[in-house]
């Protein structure tokens, strides 16, 4: 059984805001809020923001894929940005596997706005530590 939401606190995370929705083996969904200070000075989202966000969401994904006493981190990520997201508005990431391994998994990340337009495809990925 994995571990609950509160469980999988990472601090950037709730410094950015993110707020994850839902997270199993198969999918992770969460929210961004665009904020002014995680904007460019185009009041729109930055793309550092854009790529935390996806490494985020699908290292919470890897994390509920490894064995208990396990860990995870990125040891590779490939960002492509497809569109912007302007201050106030509120983006949605789904972060699922490509690849479920006993030493490395790969997530696919498609950020989006609320209109449905692609903000971002992030591909990445993530070791597993034991």
């Amino acid at each position: 059984m994995p571990p609950d939401i509160a469980a999988l606190r990472q601090p950037l995370a709730e410094t950015l805001g993110i707020e994850i929705l839902e997270a199993a083996k198969e999918k992770v969904i969460g929210r961004l809020v665009v904020r002014p200070d995680i904007c460019t000075s185009g009041h729109t989202l930055h793309g550092g923001a854009i790529m935390a966000f996806a490494d985020t969401l699908a290292a919470t994904g890897a994390f509920l894929n490894v064995p208990d006493g396990a860990g995870t981190t990125t040891i590779e990520s490939k960002t492509n940005f497809i569109g912007g997201a302007k201050e106030g508005s509120t983006v949605i990431g789904e972060s699922t596997p490509n690849h479920v391994g006993r030493r490395t998994s790969v997530w696919t990340t498609k950020i989006t706005r609320e209109d449905g337009k692609l903000v971002a495809i992030v591909t990445q990925s993530q070791m597993v530590l034991t």
